[in-house]
């Protein structure tokens, strides 16, 4: 597919939630960024909050953000990509009390718009921790998703427990009326017990199709799994 095909249509929203804060968001998002990219889409990436930042070059930024950023074909600028960060790697509300800010929801939408407004094909946009994390005393990373106008990817972090969690989720997706897209299932583990039968029991229990199946990788940097993804739902 060219960016020439779809140069009057709206870029396409996807969020990625996950089953947990450590079931591998940033590195589907990257990876699924490169496979749009190689496939001829133009992509942008979003990481509306992110918790945790170290020093680049004495600035602070986010790890997975700056990823993000770099793995997406379109040039935005750091602050553009990532609105709000805060200094600890704690939940982004917590984080925000600690540091005396509030994240005001309806600010947090406006500052995402002007990338999602952009040329991109696809926006792939980055959520924090799992689908209920809160932002406020309000308001969830579920609800940023339907103020996003978003389709869902669900990355399931394979381990033990990982079938209630993702199942869990896909429903709280659904019962936000959102659509889910897909789900990625991304092994945590080398050796993982019945691993094969647990992506099976997903399988058969979530109605979305499987998007891509990642093996277990001690390097985020050296395999882009680019191949692995099912693209046909891209428009």
């Amino acid at each position: 597919m060219t960016s020439e095909l779809t140069a009057n249509k709206k870029s396409q929203r996807i969020f990625i939630t996950g089953t947990d804060t450590d079931a591998g968001k940033t590195f589907v998002a990257t990876h699924l960024l490169h496979a749009l990219a190689v496939a001829g889409y133009r992509t942008a990436a979003l990481k509306p909050l992110a918790a945790g930042a170290d020093n680049f070059a004495s600035t602070p930024r986010n790890d997975d953000a700056v990823q993000l950023q770099a793995a997406a074909t379109e040039l935005h600028s750091y602050e553009a990509v990532n609105p709000y960060l805060f200094a600890e790697p704690i939940a982004p509300h917590i984080a925000a009390i600690n540091e005396n800010r509030v994240i005001d929801f309806d600010e947090c939408v406006a500052r995402c718009k002007p990338l999602l407004e952009s040329d991109a094909d696809v926006v792939v946009v980055e959520g924090a921790g799992g689908w209920l994390v809160p932002l406020n005393e309000q308001y969830t990373m579920a609800d940023l998703a339907v103020a996003l106008d978003t389709q869902i990817i669900l990355v399931v972090g394979m381990k033990l427990g990982c079938i209630n969690h993702a199942l869990l989720t896909a429903a709280a997706i659904e019962q936000a009326g959102l659509t889910l897209l897909g789900w990625v299932a991304n092994h945590l583990h080398e050796n993982m017990c019945e691993s094969q039968a647990n992506v099976a029991a997903l399988s058969a229990r979530i109605k979305s199709p499987l998007l891509a199946e990642l093996p277990f990788s001690s390097s985020v940097e050296s395999a882009h799994f680019v191949d692995q993804f099912d693209l046909s739902l891209f428009s």
